[in-house]
């Protein structure tokens, strides 16, 4: 269809009903939507269809057989019956067949909706495996088959195959005495996650799913995503944590609180627990996925034993128990004595938009100073100062369902398939509809298996890659000169500073091969519309300023902006980076970036808060640190943070946090920050408050209370009013989140139309400014937020630490699929640390074999700042020359190693690269 064009309206009959149906509709499609029940086990609406079932046949009009639902299209004026004599009886047919090789006792047994003890007496058919027709389950698809076509009995001869319970995977497990071969877990893997760890092995009567020479799901390339069962329609994929659980007293939708993609979730309860998590379907931004944090690592944390329950308080060098009036009347006389630049707070992306708010709005009305950041300062700070500075918005310019629909996308600085998984399943949604892609990666990521050109620079040298890029997309007159005349400004400086970046430096400063660079910039700059995805491979580099603007100068020299699937679209590490900066835990600006040094804006919140504040905007996160070892700097408040391990030169931060002569630690476990804290106040999670999440698309979404705090744990925001009040100060009487969002809303222009009530259809991607706004899938559009897209001249500056002889390697970091951030929450989590147990320093064989090291061997890896021990894994996803770690892990912090470098502009430290030497231990 061509875009913009409308979708032509279809009349047709379906058992009598007039409906109305868009062309190109099937059958199915239209009979759910109007309510009409077909029966369907091979059919999913994540899938493309293909009948194999023959359980939605249908009857049509002037058509002859029996078409099947699913694959039928809907013409003008069609009469279609769905339930006719005929029709059940071809279903319970064809049911048979399919049940002469399944355990079939419970489906056609009269007393399975009422009979307690049945599954007793079907132990050694269905129910060993906790099969999901178990009355005390009953979800199972199969049932609703059976029951809709009246089967009560299967005449033919049954054949079990008496298969083993296969458990190869950590949540669910495998029992395919129970398969129907309906094909839908194979075709989720393959089509939608593009795993393919499991197959149909063998043919004929022996047909099964599998994996590939009976190997384990591990070691098929299975990422434990949980979509196969989502797919499954019986029990033959069941999660082990839902067995026997039945169905859930309630079920509540709310927003993930790992990355920043913002999944949507059905927290199902039961008993006042989170027994199961499923991915929502009907939603744009994940569409029925989940990675395998959202899918299976949000119960066991959110209940583990280790929660904090009750507030701790430090005596005699040890932390101990204490009730909240102790704690809270502990935590407001100690602050009392730091109002001021003396003080600091430590926000969380982890938290609320409402929570951040108040943090904010706490440090700069009671505490009297702009001393607020969060981590956004260590992962995307680049981003907002860079983008801003370019385009007027430091955001991700697109939306997340547009990507599917590029003609080329550039993924750079980006591991989305561990990072953000569920938008790596648009990405190759892109290539499968004949997207090409260009991955720019020193590692070969999981996206190098898809892209037309992978371009395998050296770490920290992006601005040579891009500028080399824009350098021949001008000498090859391939600019787009007509956008860039009308719409942007500052192009012939920009023009000039590419003199400096011809191919023979460009392949010099970047390892990458002139022809390669060539290539991938015509790929880029012609095949239209094309998008750039980045994320912290671009930003934690002390140039990662320079790197967002070159992002945002070849978007803008290509015409790539302010329309469908282009744009520059930054990946936002946590849940909540995105609204965090947008209700200003930043240092320099009030909510929506109002800035703290423009006086009107200063009016306008001290009339809003009834108080006096300060002009000058406070210290960054690092600058934080360095403060308070310096002793400028005496009391913190550090909210959901972990610094001991996210920080780079993470020794140097233990020390400065050690010389506080006040912290306070608000958290869901005591971490090893929480554990150096006088105070620690426990927290609720996600999952016990309401509130909103804005994703990295700019999407606010609600989180929704599903269950009551663990123990005595409260939520962040009410603890903070709490202790303002206690300071005898106004405008914290907040009841409710919602009543939080009504007052952002009132001060923040991009938030203006946003309200509980409206967020509780879906979200609204800011800029939202009235209460009628649909929201703004796409920024820029015929005109830049700043007024003119400004080019950034740009000079290539390498980073600020490189090898030598006394530290020959580069240690670059990254995350993994199975842990997120300083390992919090996920390494509570069993099923993920048997996956991932321990973190490894992955290292090339070249580089291997040099030092005599074998996989598994543990080393030593030491920087000028630290060393860490951890296990060797020996793999060519790292080049020769890099190392890589993860920085999950209390046990081998990679963070003890990192360069503290600064960028200069957005203050970010330089994770990315810093020089190591490996020795074997």
């Amino acid at each position: 269809m061509v875009v913009g064009q409308e979708t032509r309206t279809i009349d047709l009959t379906i058992d009598g009903q007039q409906v109305k149906a868009k062309e190109g509709a099937t059958v199915l499609e239209v009979a759910r939507e109007g309510g009409i029940y077909i029966p369907t086990l091979c059919y999913h609406p994540s899938l493309t269809p293909y009948g194999s079932c023959r359980m939605c046949i249908v009857e049509i009009e002037n058509i002859r057989g029996f078409p099947t639902a699913c694959t039928t299209p809907v013409t003008e004026s069609m009469v279609v019956n769905t339930n006719t004599p005929q029709l059940q009886e071809l279903r319970r047919n064809i049911l048979e067949l399919a049940l002469s090789e399944h355990p079939y006792a419970c489906l056609i047994c009269d007393r399975r909706e009422r009979c307690q003890p049945f599954h007793i007496t079907l132990r050694k058919t269905a129910v060993t495996s906790g099969c999901t027709m178990c009355p005390k389950n009953r979800r199972c698809e199969l049932q609703e088959v059976v029951d809709y076509v009246g089967l009560t009995e299967v005449r033919l001869s049954p054949i079990y195959r008496d298969l083993p319970i296969l458990r190869d995977s950590p949540f669910f497990d495998r029992d395919y005495n129970l398969c129907i071969l309906c094909g839908r877990c194979v075709r989720v893997c393959q089509e939608v996650r593009g795993a393919g760890a499991i197959a149909f092995t063998y043919r004929g009567s022996q047909a099964l799913v599998g994996t590939a020479f009976d190997r384990s799901l591990q070691d098929s390339g299975c990422q434990f995503c949980g979509a196969c069962v989502d797919a499954c329609p019986t029990g033959a994929l069941m999660e082990r944590s839902g067995k026997w659980q039945g169905l859930p007293e309630s079920t509540v939708t709310t927003t993930c609180g790992y990355c920043g993609v913002g999944c949507q979730l059905n927290l199902e309860i039961k008993g006042g627990k989170i027994v199961r998590v499923a991915p929502v379907l009907d939603n744009s931004v994940n569409q029925g996925q989940a990675c395998v944090k959202g899918r299976f690592g949000i119960a066991e944390f959110v209940h583990h034993p280790q929660r904090l329950t009750t507030p701790l308080i430090q005596r005699n060098g040890e932390l101990v128990e204490a009730s909240w009036d102790e704690a809270l009347t502990l935590v407001t006389k100690r602050l009392a004595n730091y109002k001021g630049n003396q003080f600091a707070f430590i926000s969380s992306a982890k938290c609320t938009n409402e929570e951040n708010y108040l943090a904010q709005k706490f440090t700069r009305m009671v505490m009297a100073t702009n001393n607020i950041d969060h981590c956004a300062r260590l992962c995307h700070a680049p981003t907002v100062a860079g983008l801003a500075q370019a385009f007027g918005s430091g955001a991700m310019t697109n939306s997340i369902n547009e990507i599917k629909d590029a003609a080329c996308i550039l993924v750079i600085g980006s591991n989305t398939s561990s990072g953000h998984p569920v938008i790596a399943l648009e990405i190759i949604k892109a290539v499968r509809n004949g997207g090409k892609l260009i991955v720019a990666n020193p590692r070969e990521i999981e996206l190098c298996r898809y892209a037309d050109i992978w371009l395998r620079h050296f770490p920290g040298s992006d601005v040579a890659l891009l500028m080399g890029m824009m350098r021949v997309i001008i000498d090859e007159e391939l600019a787009d000169l007509a956008f860039v005349e009308e719409q942007c400004q500052d192009f012939d400086a920009f023009r000039e500073s590419l003199i400096n970046f011809d191919l023979d430096l460009a392949e010099k400063v970047t390892g990458v091969t002139s022809d390669k660079i060539v290539e991938a910039a015509r790929l880029y700059a012609t095949h239209k519309p094309a998008s750039i995805i980045y994320a912290m491979g671009i930003t934690q580099h002390s140039h990662g300023t320079d790197n967002v603007s070159a992002t945002a100068n070849l978007a803008m020299l290509a015409g790539n902006i302010g329309k469908p699937s282009t744009g520059v679209n930054p990946l936002r590490g946590q849940n909540n980076v995105q609204g965090a900066c947008d209700l200003g835990a930043l240092p320099n600006v009030y909510t929506a970036y109002q800035r703290v040094d423009n006086p009107d804006i200063q009016k306008k919140f001290e009339t809003a808060w009834v108080c006096s504040l300060d002009a000058s905007p406070g210290l960054t996160l690092p600058e934080m640190i360095e403060a308070a070892y310096s002793g400028q700097i005496k009391a913190v408040y550090l909210m959901g943070e972990n610094p001991l391990l996210s920080e780079a030169d993470a020794g140097h931060a233990q020390e400065a946090l050690s010389k506080l002569d006040f912290l306070v630690v608000q958290d869901i476990f005591l971490t090893e920050t929480a554990q150096l804290a006088d105070v620690v106040l426990p927290a609720a999670s996600f999952a016990e408050k309401d509130g909103t999440f804005t994703n990295t698309e700019r999407r606010i979404q609600r989180v929704r209370k599903a269950i009551e705090p663990i123990g005595n744990a409260k939520p962040d925001w009410w603890i903070i009013c709490q202790i303002a009040k206690r300071l005898e100060a106004e405008g914290f009487d907040f009841e409710h989140p919602s009543q939080i969002m009504a007052e952002i809303a009132s001060l923040t222009p991009s938030y203006g139309g946003i309200s509980y009530q409206r967020l509780e259809e879906c979200g609204l991607q800011w800029p939202c400014p009235t209460k009628d706004h649909p929201g703004t899938p796409i920024l820029h559009v015929g005109k830049f937020v700043r007024g003119l897209g400004k080019f950034t001249p740009l000079e290539y500056r390498p980073p600020a630490e490189l090898p030598d002889e006394e530290y020959p390697l580069v240690l670059t970091t990254g995350r993994s699929l199975y842990h997120f951030h300083t390992g919090t929450m996920t390494r509570r989590v069993m099923g993920l640390n048997a996956i991932e147990p321990e973190g490894v320093v992955e290292i090339n064989p070249v580089d291997a074999s040099h030092l005599k090291i074998a996989d598994g061997d543990k080393v030593k890896v030491i920087s000028r700042r630290g060393e860490v021990i951890a296990k060797v894994r020996v793999t060519e996803e790292s080049p020769p020359k890099v190392v890589f770690m993860t920085f999950h892990f209390a046990e081998s912090a990679a963070n003890i190693l990192t360069n503290p470098a600064l960028d200069p502009v957005s203050k970010i430290p330089e994770f990315k690269v810093c020089a190591v030497r490996v020795e074997k231990v």
